[in-house]
């Protein structure tokens, strides 16, 4: 197995940017994230708007699994806009809060390339202890947990908001 362990928010925040990068230069086909409310991610980085916009294409889909996207649209402006924009190749569900989350990752992004799989987790917002790893297995247990999560969500998190 090759991981990287890691301590700390920058890193971790480094690390989304690295392999949001990463499944641009793969072109991964489908990556997925998972945050109760993404207020950490660096999403309105320029460099992760720049890694997500190379990533974007045809055939592409961003799966995006949160508790809620409130703090998403508060603190994360220029990604609200790369949304809209890129609105056909993200899908966003919400998990009902009440759901028991025993064991979930604190921060989840799955994706495979030509490269391989590779997984970043975060275990530990505390300390902001997580790995990066280029497992197959480590991938593979993500995505069912990923999946079975998504089976219990709704739609949610609309690309653009509608005012009266």
């Amino acid at each position: 197995m090759n991981a990287q362990h890691f301590e700390g928010r920058a890193d971790f925040q480094r690390l989304l940017i690295e392999t949001l990068a990463w499944a641009a230069e793969q072109g991964c086909r489908e990556v997925h994230a998972w945050d109760a409310t993404f207020f950490d991610w660096p999403l309105s980085d320029a460099g992760a708007l720049t890694a997500l916009t190379a990533w974007a294409g045809h055939g592409r889909q961003l799966n995006l699994l949160a508790l809620q996207y409130d703090d998403v649209v508060r603190r994360h402006p220029r990604f609200m806009r790369w949304r809209r924009d890129y609105s056909h190749c993200v899908t966003a569900r919400a998990v009902d809060p009440e759901l028991k989350l025993g064991g979930a990752p604190e921060s989840l992004f799955l994706a495979i390339g030509a490269d391989g799989p590779l997984s970043l987790r975060l275990f530990d917002r505390h300390l902001w202890r997580g790995e990066l790893s280029r497992d197959v297995a480590e991938r593979l247990r993500g995505l069912e947990w990923f999946d079975a999560l998504a089976q219990r969500s709704g739609d949610s998190f609309a690309p653009t908001t509608l005012g009266l």
